[in-house]
């Protein structure tokens, strides 16, 4: 019996052993799987870069594709990209660090520091600390207010200053709600404690130190190799300006290539020290990790990913686990630009995946690698993404053939196209104009200059908006109507934009002139 079990112990060990890839076959598989992926999704993307970092080494670092659409140029590991909302973990690191100096405490009040900052709820305002802003728990609905800060000319005090107009959509401290509004404040909470601006706070403690070089905190310091986003906002996949954001403190500014942010990992899977330099404590790299709101897992998440019990927020990181790893990582994503940061903290193993379109590659990439480094079993994600947009290719078709069965024939707007012209207000947002131009309505949207339609009769009182180029946001077909008040005149504007991201909903535009 001995004797039985002393072979089965060896057959057991050597199936391990022909089974279990080294390093090198992994990301061999990796970089096979990315030029797949590239190729399948040519037609919809440009480029993209991945790094991977092992036992405190940036093991693979490689660019694929191009960093403009019809150049050229290709991306390599030192091609900037917009992180967009990977900024936010450095946020929370900048806030870590004046925890450690005792400048600040994760549990202060908002108000100790942004004294004029308000809720909607006054309630809420005395009680917000610091922690509740990096953990996306106050109250707000996911992507709330969004319209204040994107595109817009406000001032960060005054994108601060408008957050008292957006109504909360869950108690306090009981829902998951995504807010980039009040990181912006965390971001203002780092200049009040510190006395820098928060880009050159973040660029004087944590990329100087880390020798991350060719990091960026604004797209005016963007100087060579860095990628154009791309996306089919104007019809057909074109490349885009970069997007100025320098308003959007703490939340999405950074630009940076796979090879500084090689370094980033290093730092946060070294616990708070890269190369011997204590940047933060292992303290604090803890609390930033630890989960400070929940978030549902779906029936659906649960059937794909059978590994998967949680899903959490910490302090600038999403926190869930995985084929029995903690799993610690963030997504961003803004115009034709989207990305992933992930660690594997008991592997000593993080990546990051950067790419300047909006086709599903970041995401497709994300789980090979994080498949092929935990030893999951394999799965085809590209072909999953294959599957999912053609079923959302069919759905848009059919919810574009039902608008228009809904659509009613030979009507007319209710009043002379003269009268719908005039200023629309909203307390939160604030003006929108539309006016008679050559026969036909444009609106604008006064805060955001780029943001130009011409508007075509649909029915009655609707009418379909058309987005000039200058918005570079890919906005499906969408809708304006307006009310007519008792003495026949236009009363309010209602936008029916459906996107992602932004709620139109929000603005609750009332004839002002």
């Amino acid at each position: 019996m001995k004797r039985a079990f002393s072979i089965f112990a060896l057959l057991f060990v050597f199936h391990l052993f022909v089974y279990t890839q080294t390093l090198d076959e992994k990301l061999r598989e990796i970089d096979d799987y990315a030029n797949t992926v590239m190729t399948t999704w040519k037609g919809s993307g440009a480029g993209m870069a991945i790094a991977i970092v092992k036992d405190d080494k940036m093991v693979f670092g490689k660019g694929y594709g191009f960093r403009e659409l019809g150049k050229d140029d290709k991306v390599d590991e030192n091609t900037v990209f917009a992180i967009a909302s990977n900024t936010k973990a450095f946020t929370t690191a900048s806030l870590a660090i004046l925890v450690d100096e005792k400048k600040i405490a994760w549990n202060d009040k908002v108000s100790k520091y942004l004294p004029d900052f308000q809720m909607y709820d006054p309630w809420v305002t005395s009680e917000l600390t610091i922690r509740d802003l990096v953990s996306h728990r106050s109250g707000l609905d996911t992507f709330s207010g969004d319209l204040l800060w994107y595109d817009t000319t406000y001032p960060t005090d005054e994108i601060l200053r408008r957050v008292r107009y957006l109504k909360p959509v869950s108690s306090f401290r009981t829902r998951f709600g995504y807010q980039n509004l009040m990181f912006i404040a965390a971001g203002r909470i780092v200049e009040k404690a510190s006395g820098m601006k928060w880009a050159e706070f973040v660029q004087t403690r944590i990329l100087t130190p880390l020798g991350m070089n060719r990091t960026t905190t604004s797209v005016r310091d963007l100087k060579d190799n860095y990628a154009l986003p791309h996306n089919e906002s104007g019809g057909k996949l074109r490349s885009l300006p970069v997007g100025y954001l320098d308003d959007a403190i703490g939340a999405v500014r950074l630009n940076s290539s796979v090879a500084d942010l090689s370094k980033w990992i290093r730092l946060q899977l070294g616990r708070g020290t890269f190369e011997g330099k204590k940047i933060f404590s292992e303290a604090q790299s803890w609390q930033m990790w630890q989960p400070n709101i929940m978030i549902p897992v779906s029936d659906a998440t649960m059937k794909n990913s059978p590994t998967k019990h949680f899903n959490s927020y910490g302090m600038g990181w999403f926190l869930f686990d995985y084929q029995g790893r903690k799993i610690v990582n963030h997504s961003g994503g803004l115009d034709g630009m989207l990305s992933y940061t992930v660690l594997i903290p008991e592997d000593n193993t993080g990546f990051v995946v950067l790419t300047n379109s909006e086709s599903p590659e970041f995401a497709i990439m994300m789980n090979k690698i994080l498949d092929v480094m935990t030893g999951a079993p394999k799965h085809d994600y590209n072909a999953d993404a294959l599957a999912r947009k053609a079923a959302g290719d069919k759905d848009d078709a059919e919810e574009r053939a039902k608008e228009d069965a809904e659509r009613v024939p030979n009507t007319k707007p209710t009043l002379a196209l003269a009268s719908y012209a005039g200023t629309y207000s909203s307390q939160m947002y604030g003006d929108v104009t539309v006016a008679e131009e050559n026969g036909k309505l444009v609106m604008r949207l006064g805060p955001a200059p780029n943001f130009v339609a011409d508007l075509e009769h649909w029915h009655y009182d609707t009418f379909q908006i058309h987005w000039r180029p200058s918005v570079h946001y890919n906005f499906p077909r969408g809708f304006v109507t307006f009310t007519i008040d008792k003495n026949a005149k236009t009363d309010q504007l209602k936008i029916d934009q459906p996107n992602n991201d932004f709620w139109f909903y929000e603005l609750d535009l009332h004839r002002s002139k």
